[in-house]
């Protein structure tokens, strides 16, 4: 373990969304069906990517360090427009780029507290204490660290869960970009079902994707679950072209992908081929002696984050269940430890009684003292409240004013990355349309585009001095981009007086 987790002999590990507890000796990971609070035991849990924001955020270098988590906090609130009325609990740390001079960047977290305190109400009843809730994605940093992935470039890791399924991405074992997405094991349940057009129980679903191998099977429900994959991966698909492009990354290198759930499937090699990018399992040797019973590889994260220096490992914690300090340290505690050499020292001296006397004169003084000093605090604390409430009404007044504003530029915002992200590059479709074209010497008269509904179609009018020509084009586009592209052509016509074939293809994007 760190040197800050010395003095524990054990640490415990909580999954909050299901509720489940792994604890760990040494090398042995043992599943804790009745979990309990022991000072002796460090306790580390995670929050799921759709519980935080994760955003970038720059900040001028002019800035003092002592200064630096006010600039962040104002530039979050303000760059995110999040509600003023809530004190989000902001975590964040530094990357490094070569490109901008001027600025310090940092790669933030944000998490409302009552999301935390929802998330984790059951399981401080049974531990009372947390020592570290970190995002998940963040995780990661520890196969980098511990040498399990030794080699860099830019990788995805993609893990689906019950509650969550997240896409993150790694640049040279430095944390990049993270989303959470609509594939978590309760939502492919639901998915699967619309395509089977039949409600099959969600034991009945986790069952057959977790038993049964998908190129033995001949169960029905095979060609849904790989729609409801391909669907999946398209998704994927969307998002990692956003990636590579937001942040200029030439290729993903390696793809890994896991469940919480065992499974007999390959799914990696799904991935690759829908994806065309190296894929393999989320299934790593963390040095844990093996077990009988399945581990989610969420919980080897967190024993393995624990092991790990501060240097190593991403310190973003969002705990707000941490430990007492120890009793002596306890206002308590510094009482009790008074009364009890005042006690002993009764029976050393003769004189104790009036020491005893002078000591309670001078702890009733300092009480006096500090009631003083809190009384002022609390008038002053007082007048900040009243203070604090004017301002909450002068913003709930202009909330009205202010919402339809904001559903506007919401609105705005999704057809922009509508245009950004999901509409195809019409110009690179035709550019390799084009050298097709070129191959086969066949020329284009004309060239139209048109879309209706979820319908992306080109129409090029062909021109040819030989009806084979454009023939073997068709066929030639039908077999390479197949996966791309849907072709039809319908009739060839020969101009008499130019002696040129003519044809109409009509070309759908997929």
């Amino acid at each position: 373990m760190s040197k800050k987790q010395h003095s524990f002999s054990s640490v415990i590990s909580v999954n909050p969304y299901k509720g489940d507890y792994l604890s760990s000796i040494s090398t042995v990971l043992a599943k804790e069906n009745s979990p309990r609070y022991l000072k002796t035991q460090y306790v580390i849990s995670y929050l799921n990517a759709h519980d935080f924001i994760n955003s970038n955020v720059s900040i001028s270098k002019n800035i003092p360090d002592e200064d630096i988590r006010d600039a962040i906090t104002n530039k979050v609130y303000d760059e995110l427009a999040l509600d003023q009325a809530i004190e989000y609990d902001i975590g964040f740390f530094e990357t490094f780029s070569k490109v901008d001079n001027e600025n310090r960047t940092f790669q933030t977290f944000i998490v409302d507290p009552l999301t935390i305190v929802e998330t984790y109400k059951n399981v401080v009843e049974e531990i009372k204490y947390i020592d570290t809730i970190i995002p998940s994605p963040l995780l990661i940093k520890s196969l980098y660290s511990k040498n399990i992935i030794e080699n860099g470039g830019v990788h995805c890791f993609l893990y689906i869960q019950e509650h969550d399924a997240t896409i993150t991405v790694y640049n040279e074992k430095e944390f990049l970009y993270t989303k959470s997405i609509h594939n978590s094991l309760f939502e492919m349940h639901e998915r699967f079902c619309e395509f089977f057009g039949e409600k099959i129980s969600y034991e009945s679903f986790i069952d057959f994707i977790s038993n049964q191998n998908f190129k033995d099977t001949k169960s029905e429900y095979k060609k849904y679950v790989f729609k409801m994959y391909k669907e999946m991966f398209s998704n994927v698909n969307d998002i990692l072209t956003y990636v590579k492009r937001a942040y200029e990354l030439e290729k993903i290198e390696h793809l890994y992908i896991g469940m919480q759930i065992p499974t007999l499937s390959k799914i990696y090699e799904i991935a690759e081929y829908e994806l065309n990018i190296k894929s393999s399992d989320f299934n790593f040797d963390y040095g844990f002696e093996k077990s009988d019973i399945y581990i989610d590889q969420l919980h080897f994260l967190m024993h393995v984050y624990t092991t790990l220096e501060s240097a190593d490992k991403y310190e973003v914690n969002f705990s707000l269940f941490p430990r007492p300090p120890k009793f002596i340290k306890r206002e308590s505690g510094k009482l009790l430890m008074l009364m009890l050499a005042s006690f002993f020292i009764s029976f050393a001296y003769p004189i104790t009684y009036w020491v005893l006397i002078y000591a309670q004169s001078m702890q009733y003084q300092l009480m006096e003292k500090k009631y003083e000093e809190i009384h002022n605090t609390k008038i002053t604390r007082e007048v900040s409240i009243k203070t604090k409430k004017a301002q909450k009404a002068k913003s709930d007044a202009l909330l009205a004013e202010e919402t339809k504003e904001y559903i506007d530029k919401k609105n705005t915002l999704i057809k922009i990355h509508k245009v950004k992200v999901d509409y195809p590059m019409k110009s690179k479709l035709l550019s390799i349309l084009t050298k097709d074209l070129n191959m086969f010497g066949v020329q284009i008269d004309s060239i139209s585009y048109n879309q209706k509904n979820n319908t992306k179609k080109f129409i090029l009018n062909l021109v040819s001095d030989k009806e084979s020509k454009i023939t073997k084009l068709v066929k030639y586009l039908t077999k390479i981009h197949r996966n791309k592209f849907h072709f039809s052509l319908e009739h060839i016509y020969l101009d008499e007086k130019e002696k040129k074939y003519l044809s109409e293809l009509k070309v759908n994007i997929l």
